[in-house]
């Protein structure tokens, strides 16, 4: 589930193994140069963190950073716990 926290959406992501993260951040990149929003995000082995704000907004959490988090959800299939959307309807971003 992303979690909205420090003006960022955060989600961690686990995959079997190396490959499979990196094959993920592939898909990911691609997402984000196709949005032109890039996430700040972190790989160790087989887990990738990644953190969504937008900058020119003062880092906060806009709509540019929920779309890009369901297409990253959408990237998984449902292999991965996708409530964000409940979060964010239930956050305030004021």
């Amino acid at each position: 589930m992303w979690q909205e926290k420090n003006g960022e959406l955060y989600k961690q992501f686990v995959f079997k193994d190396f490959r499979e993260a990196f094959a993920f951040m592939t898909k990911v990149a691609r997402l984000a140069e196709e949005q032109q929003h890039h996430p700040r995000w972190q790989n160790i082995w087989n887990t990738v963190d990644i953190w969504l704000s937008t900058h020119e907004e003062g880092s906060k959490v806009t709509d540019k950073d929920t779309v890009l988090a369901d297409a990253i959800d959408d990237l998984l299939g449902g292999k991965q716990d996708t409530d964000r959307k409940s979060t964010r309807l239930n956050s305030s971003h004021a």
